[in-house]
């Protein structure tokens, strides 16, 4: 369990950019990629607003012949597969001489196919057997094996919001434990009818925009997309000169056992905690933290009293940004997409900001680097996310020096 493990490619599909150079470059500049809501009918909602990816064409990177064998979140899957495979720059000949293996993760990523299969049983039609490749869980991590012949482990999560980091975790031990050459780890999630009548039944959505941390936030906004890491031995990427974008050296898992859908500030704190310490780090070592900061009102207080409990007077000197602000709630992608924000933060010490912030919250007096991205050199990220069930999972990624 010794051995390194490093990031060598991104993949990125996103309401605020496709590929990382656009992801990333939207990011800084805080773009937001929120805007009506066009895949389905809105019009009984509370609200009609969302993170769609409205530029993603999935025939640009899959044959078109394939196509109706892959629901959204599959596309947006292998799209970012496919971006993150040549991002690496691993040749044909390199990729068959490893034991690829794929971790991925998602909320609700069949959902869609669900949603049409349903419509046909109650038009009295009966499905097309299309459809029914697309409606297991696994689908997408499936498909992206069988698209990219990746013949090693194929895993998936399904712990909602924090499903990209138990996948990026689970492909971080593979690699320590040799039980494959190269991972793709990561997560996707579409937009639904389901899921935006749910979280509108909640009252969980905001009208207009997301505000994490700010007083008079008014919660989340849905959305799509889908993250991919390629992670490779520290050995290997040495051997073939690759780019190295960030060191993963640590994780925590915990679970609340409480509320299914509020934070426990206990459960959050303890998930940093460990994660911290199989890091070998401490907290004083952290200089950017990844929020999950969704806007709704529990989850940016309770995330700020744990990171209060964690990091205790540091609290206020280390940045906190919400990328939600500008994307919004991508789901079980969406700590796979802070993954690579992340990575990024420490590749380039950039950190982006928590757009949106207007007005100071006392219970949230973190710095969440509001409005403006910042220069300042991040040799420690930590990515928080916190999902439905008490799910909890923080990924650290360090700055790679041999």
């Amino acid at each position: 369990m010794k051995n390194r493990v490093v990031i060598t490619g991104i993949g990125v599909i996103s309401s605020i950019g496709i590929g990382k150079d656009a992801f990333w470059d939207s990011l800084l500049k805080g773009k937001s990629g929120i805007s009506p809501v066009s895949s389905f009918d809105t019009s009984k909602h509370f609200t009609h607003m969302g993170g769609e990816v409205k530029q993603f064409k999935p025939e640009e990177f899959i044959p078109e012949e394939r196509l109706k064998f892959m629901n959204r979140a599959t596309q947006m899957a292998l799209a970012a597969t496919k971006l993150a495979l040549e991002d690496t720059a691993l040749t044909s000949k390199e990729l068959d001489s490893l034991r690829a293996g794929v971790s991925h993760g998602t909320t609700l990523g069949t959902i869609t196919t669900i949603e049409k299969i349903n419509n046909q049983i109650l038009a009295n039609k009966a499905p097309g057997r299309e459809l029914f490749y697309q409606m297991p869980t696994h689908a997408a991590s499936s498909m992206i094996s069988k698209e990219f012949r990746f013949s090693g482990p194929n895993l998936m999560f399904s712990t909602a919001c924090a499903a990209g980091n138990y996948a990026i975790a689970y492909g971080y031990d593979m690699l320590r434990l040799k039980r494959a050459d190269i991972v793709f780890a990561g997560a996707s999630d579409p937009m639904s009818r389901l899921e935006y009548t749910g979280f509108n039944q909640f009252k969980a959505v905001a009208p207009e925009k997301c505000q994490p941390f700010d007083k008079n936030r008014k919660g989340m906004m849905l959305a799509e997309g889908a993250g991919i890491l390629v992670l490779e031995p520290l050995e290997n990427a040495l051997k073939r000169d690759a780019r190295i974008y960030a060191e993963i050296i640590g994780y925590g898992l915990s679970c609340d056992a409480s509320h299914m859908t509020t934070p426990s500030v206990a459960g959050i704190a303890d998930c940093m905690k460990k994660a911290l310490t199989e890091a070998d780090i401490t907290a004083e070592d952290v200089d950017y933290i990844s929020a999950h900061g969704t806007g709704t009102l529990a989850n940016d207080k309770n995330e700020s009293a744990a990171i209060k409990e964690v990091f205790g007077p540091l609290y206020k000197k280390i940045p906190v940004s919400s990328i939600k602000s500008m994307l919004g709630h991508t789901m079980g992608a969406a700590s796979a997409l802070e993954a690579i924000t992340c990575a990024l933060a420490v590749k380039n010490d950039l950190i982006p900001p928590t757009i949106n912030f207007v007005t100071s919250d006392p219970e949230c007096d973190i710095d969440c680097v509001p409005n403006q991205s910042r220069e300042k050199t991040v040799n420690i990220a930590l990515n928080n996310s916190y999902a439905f069930g008490g799910n909890n999972a923080s990924v650290v990624l360090k700055k790679f020096i041999k």
